[in-house]
């Protein structure tokens, strides 16, 4: 919740409190001042409690909301709060179903059938795990699973040099901890029988005892109990753990559990030791530094093996912090949001009249569809309309054509990049001629700076980059070289996106540069991603700090979207906007379809779906002319939750008192951005385009539909093969007049 209230007010209804005694029922309102959620938390009369409080509930809400605007989402922990809430008119219904509530001890007996109706009610089921996912994703037809997310960077301080806490002073014996809510879940008599068999190690278990009694609890002279304690001071007593455990019961109430708490202990760098609860073994079993035991004896091996696993060389820690990079809080925000946000547009959508009188259709017969309005459907569609002379249809989901590269004038007036920034550049003479009959250009030469140790530095790593972060002064490409060559790791093979760069700048600028922002943009550590995603970024030994060095580098003097309006705007092609092709596929016959979409979509995900990566923006407009120095500044800190801000005014050379800005932060849900590059998923494409190939009338072109990862002008370029090769082999193509960028950013022919 803390999340969304950055960019959402978010209220929390707490559950009632009961006070004898106070009449009238009550809320009590308060902020917290970290994340700027609010509490509202209903207090009671004793004597009202039960069959009548749900209209005082009722009530109570409803003058909570008074004043509300804009989009409201019900989100619901728990089923018991229905009643009195579902009247509030809301555009989405989420269920954030993290636990099976009714295994627990002492559910109250109506939580089935409530849940029953929250069900039917819900537009949305997330579940806290696979586990979950599973048990629910027969009851509703869009769930979704979020398996345990942590806020990495806040565990990650337990690795450093902390202060002890009084009641946890450093030891002379190992010591294990736990950290969580004490009750039947936890299996009491595992707990005994570690500390009985070794009485050396020193057990310590934080948190609150909840409906079980303390006299149920196993008293030792190893065992301390300390009670609850606040988020931010969990680090501190996990950095004096040796082991840290979940020793877990085996019953019905852990039978979908996916403990947060594994996470959480990995990052804080404690090796783990639980009981087999399935989403653990699922999903962390496999790590070393993960122990899996069913017994009391094993449990303890497990324990020891921990220990001389933590003397070891640290190799472990890698393995899981590679696993722990692919999942935070903020990704989870986002792509829940993102799911949300579909949700809420899929309620607003008009679906077009595609009912002809006349079957077929003969009349209104395409030669050609053309699925996606991007660069490449808006290429092929008007390459086929006006070159070859064909009916054209031009179909996108989207209510505009452009595809990710649309952009838009905001409120200030300022022209920005709804999908985030589009930089054009190509060494090809043909494309950039093709091109410029739509547009004219300005110049435009990309810089990026990264935000490093409170630093804004030239990026790529350039001799400015290097005297800057080291204080250095190195004055020749020579000196540049050697410097790296002395930081330089040789790795023999090159396969992955770390060995390029550790093999050329080292680990320390690898670490500082590399790792953290791609670990955020793919979710992915670098050692797990093909060697072309950091091949494209080079070194450079001199001071050029400019990102691209393409023979073409300009951007679209009015904007790319007036460009693709022009290039659509032909006698033979039609647009249908704002649809799904699949709506409109048979209402429209035609003979030839060119499909931009995903390919994997296209054939149904029929062996499954292709991984990509996804984005979500957070466009802001601030009151003062300029936020940075360059158009991008990147974010590689895996404590940023957004990977780069760019400012537009950069890119388009206007004047104004006010400036807008993008925050770019990666999503594995959402639009498919990017295809990840890794050799098991092109092997699955592979299966795909050998479906691709056996569909004749078909033809599959762009970024996803042929799961490459793309720039611009080799999405154009790739669109204008492809029509080349369905126009036929000895067609006369007109020439395309070549063109220049003049000072004035005018086309001259």
């Amino acid at each position: 919740m803390s999340r969304f209230a950055a960019t959402h007010r978010v209220l929390f209804w707490e559950e009632p409190e009961y006070v004898d005694g106070i009449g009238a029922a009550r809320v009590r309102h308060s902020v917290c001042p970290d994340s700027g959620v609010e509490v509202y938390t209903p207090e009671i009369d004793s004597a009202a409690r039960g069959a009548g409080e749900d209209a005082e509930l009722s009530a109570l809400l409803d003058e909570a909301l008074v004043g509300t605007r804009g989009t409201v989402i019900r989100w619901y922990y728990t089923p018991m709060m229905l009643p009195f809430s579902q009247g509030v008119a809301a555009d989405c219904v989420v269920y954030d179903c993290m636990d099976e509530l009714s295994a627990f001890r002492g559910a109250p007996p109506e939580l089935l059938d409530r849940e029953r109706m929250l069900l039917e009610h819900a537009d949305l089921v997330f579940t806290g795990g696979t586990s979950l996912y599973e048990a629910k994703r027969g009851r509703h037809s869009n769930v979704h699973a979020f398996p345990s997310s942590i806020d990495v960077p806040h565990f990650a301080r337990a690795r450093e040099a902390v202060e002890a806490p009084a009641d946890q002073p450093p030891g002379y014996g190992p010591r294990l901890g736990f950290s969580g809510v004490v009750d039947e879940r936890m299996d009491l008599d595992l707990l005994a029988a570690v500390a009985d068999a070794r009485p050396e190690w020193s057990l310590v278990v934080i948190g609150p005892v909840v409906k079980i009694g303390e006299d149920e609890l196993p008293r030792r002279a190893n065992i301390q109990y300390l009670g609850s304690k606040s988020y931010s001071d969990l680090p501190a007593y996990m950095a004096g753990w040796d082991v840290a455990l979940m020793p877990f019961a085996i019953n019905e109430a852990t039978r979908f559990i996916s403990p947060t708490k594994t996470p959480e202990y990995l990052a804080a760098g404690c090796p783990v030791v639980s009981t087999p609860i399935t989403d653990v073994v699922r999903h962390y079993g496999h790590l070393a530094g993960v122990g899996i035991a069913d017994t009391a004896e094993a449990f303890i091996a497990a324990c020891e093996a921990a220990m001389r696993l933590r003397e070891g060389d640290g190799g472990w820690r890698v393995e899981a912090d590679a696993l722990l990079a692919r999942s935070s809080w903020n990704s989870t925000a986002f792509e829940m949001m993102a799911l949300i946000s579909a949700e809420v547009a899929s309620r607003g959508r008009i679906e077009p009249v595609v009912s002809p009188t006349v079957w077929p259709a003969s009349h209104d017969r395409y030669d050609v569809m053309v699925v996606g309005a991007g660069f490449a459907g808006a290429v092929m569609a008007e390459r086929l309309a006006a070159d070859g002379g064909k009916r054209v249809l031009v179909v996108d989901r989207r209510p505009h054509v452009g595809g990710n590269a649309y952009d838009r004038l905001d409120d200030a007036g300022i022209l920005i990049h709804q999908y985030g920034p589009h930089i054009f550049h190509t060494n090809s003479q043909e494309i950039f001629d093709y091109l410029s009959r739509f547009t004219d250009w300005r110049p435009y030469e990309h810089r990026v700076q990264a935000h490093v140790d409170g630093k804004l530095v030239p990026m790529p790593i350039n001799r400015t980059t290097l005297n800057a972060l080291y204080g250095l002064n190195l004055q020749s490409e020579g000196e540049v070289a050697e410097f790296l060559a002395k930081r330089a790791e040789p790795v023999d093979p090159i396969r992955t996106s770390a060995d390029v760069v550790v093999s050329q700048v080292g680990q320390e600028l690898y670490e500082t540069f590399f790792r953290g922002y791609t670990r955020k943009q793919w979710g992915l550590d670098p050692s797990e991603l093909d060697k072309a995603v950091t091949a494209r970024v080079p070194t450079r030994t001199n001071t050029d700090d400019r990102y691209f060095t393409d023979k073409f580098q300009a951007m679209p003097l009015e904007g790319y979207t007036r460009m693709f309006e022009r290039m659509l705007d032909h006698p033979n092609i039609d647009l249908l906007l704002g649809v799904d092709y699949r709506d409109v596929r048979d209402a429209y016959p035609h003979d030839h379809l060119v499909f931009t979409g995903p390919v994997d979509e296209y054939f149904g995900h029929r062996y499954g779906r292709l991984p990509y990566r996804s984005l979500q923006f957070e466009h802001q407009t601030l009151d003062q002319p300029w936020h940075q120095p360059v158009a991008v500044v990147n974010y590689p800190d895996e404590a940023v939750p957004y990977t780069r801000v760019t400012e537009y005014k950069h890119l388009t050379g206007q004047e104004a008192e006010r400036t807008s800005l993008t925050y770019e932060y990666p999503s594995a849900t959402g639009d498919p951005y990017y295809p990840i590059p890794r050799e098991e998923n092109q092997a699955l494409y592979k299966r795909y385009e050998a479906l691709a190939i056996a569909e004749p009338a078909v033809s599959f072109v762009g970024r996803l539909a042929t799961y490459r990862y793309y720039n611009m002008d080799q999405v154009v370029g790739q669109a204008l093969a492809t029509y080349r090769r369905l126009a036929g082999a000895g067609k006369v193509q007109r020439p395309i007049e070549r063109a220049t960028v003049s000072p004035l950013g005018r086309t001259a022919a």
